[in-house]
């Protein structure tokens, strides 16, 4: 797919050319796409602050509350590379209005969700909402890359990153007010499904009360975007073959790449999964619910400033060595935190979320180095590699229930590892 603004091309398109044309000075259309980066990573974190609530709700594991982030990143090895095939056949901003209206439509399976009472029917939710965002994601990412000058795409993806970031920053903390706290004093005897049923549909209205409010800013959002859907001018090629995407996978530094990603994506949400319950601990920080979950920005946060830091790094330095003392500096926090007592264990481990800044942008980045006409279909294979989210959660739940939640904190050490050693692989440009 060819890409150009509106207004400064006078050339037709090439037909069934699948790539962005790299350089589009668009500084309106750059805001714009820093708005879906705030949007879509904002309600991603809001997991953090569900699964506690829902733990607790349907008293479950952490292996089986963990199930939140299963349905939810099934989404992306779902969804990705049909996502680029949209992209490629209707174009970026038709597609991201089609994805903000799925988010939306996602939000309002939370109604039905908390009347039936059931914890798979929010997991069907879950993972509809994720679709929604699957496709934005899979049009956001190479779009702020060929907006602006090709040397400095590291730059300005780690740039609107950090707008993720914000909006991960923003989120938990509006709502850990909203959605934790104590739930009702007395609870129906369990062999009661009626009354069990009517006092999950009561605890939960707080949570659909949240997605209802989202689901209605995000329809007006897609309304937005499908009014603006040709300030881009683009041709629409062909949908993508799935066997001719995946021939992508055999070029080593995209491959492994997308392994990165898989495992980054997996160590980040695990841990920022985990948090509420690990600063409850009396050997960390001692918290009540809501003031855990108060804590959680404090991690997306730490990501937020690393954003901003490294888009500035990134320009001076070696995107390669920045990502592998980033995922260094993670390893040595969690180490830090399983070692250690009190707060110091308990900051130690918020604090890896400003190693995690740099590290999906500059993956992306590292990956999609010369693949040229086909960026649309490496960003949907690495968008597939964010199922990592689904897989390693769980995992280190079931870790923590067979151990103890210090003790699974090993499984996201050993995803920074390998994190670490890309970067020392990739640290010279193609």
């Amino acid at each position: 797919m060819h890409l150009d603004t509106a207004d400064t091309s006078s050339t037709d398109p090439v037909p069934g050319d699948s790539a962005p044309h790299s350089g589009v000075d668009a500084p309106d259309l750059r805001v714009f796409v820093f708005a879906l980066f705030f949007v879509f990573g904002g309600i991603t974190s809001l997991n953090d602050v569900i699964i506690p609530k829902l733990k607790d709700l349907f008293t479950l594991s952490y292996g089986q509350a963990m199930l939140v982030q299963s349905a939810f990143f099934a989404a992306y090895f779902l969804v990705s590379l049909p996502a680029s095939s949209i992209v490629r056949r209707i174009g970026y901003l038709r597609s991201a209005s089609l994805g903000v209206l799925t988010m939306a439509i996602g939000c309002l399976l939370f109604i039905p969700a908390s009347r039936s009472g059931l914890f798979a029917v929010f997991l069907v939710a879950l993972f509809v909402l994720a679709a929604g965002i699957t496709i934005v994601q899979v049009v956001a990412n190479p779009l702020i890359s060929v907006l602006g000058a090709p040397r400095t795409a590291h730059s300005r993806l780690t740039f609107a990153q950090a707008f993720n970031s914000l909006g991960t920053t923003v989120f938990p903390f509006f709502g850990s007010i909203l959605i934790l706290g104590a739930l009702a004093s007395v609870a129906p005897d369990p062999k009661d499904l009626a009354a069990l049923s009517a006092y999950r549909t009561q605890e939960t209205q707080v949570v659909v009360n949240t997605y209802l409010g989202l689901a209605v800013a995000l329809l007006l959002l897609s309304l937005v975007i499908w009014l603006r859907r040709h300030r881009l001018r683009e041709s629409h090629g062909k949908p993508m073959r799935l066997v001719h995407a995946l021939d992508l996978l055999r070029q080593t530094r995209f491959g492994w790449g997308a392994a990165c990603i898989f495992l980054y994506v997996g160590a980040e949400v695990a841990i920022g999964s985990l948090l509420v319950n690990y600063l409850m601990q009396a050997s960390t920080l001692g918290l009540a619910e809501q003031a855990a979950g108060k804590h959680v920005p404090y991690y997306w946060g730490g990501a937020l400033i690393g954003r901003f830091i490294g888009a500035w790094l990134l320009r001076i330095a070696s995107p390669g060595k920045v990502l592998g003392t980033a995922a260094s500096g993670s390893i040595l926090l969690i180490v830090a935190s399983m070692a250690t007592q009190g707060s110091v264990s308990g900051w130690t481990l918020l604090a890896v979320g400003l190693c995690n800044s740099i590290m999906f942008p500059t993956i992306f980045s590292l990956a999609s180095e010369g693949l040229g006409r086909r960026a649309a279909e490496g960003s949907g294979l690495i968008c597939v590699a964010i199922v990592g989210g689904a897989i390693i959660p769980p995992l280190t739940g079931h870790l923590a229930d067979l151990t103890n939640l210090r003790t699974a904190l090993c499984l996201p050490a050993l995803c920074y590892a390998v994190i670490a050693a890309y970067g020392v692989y990739a640290r010279k440009p193609l």
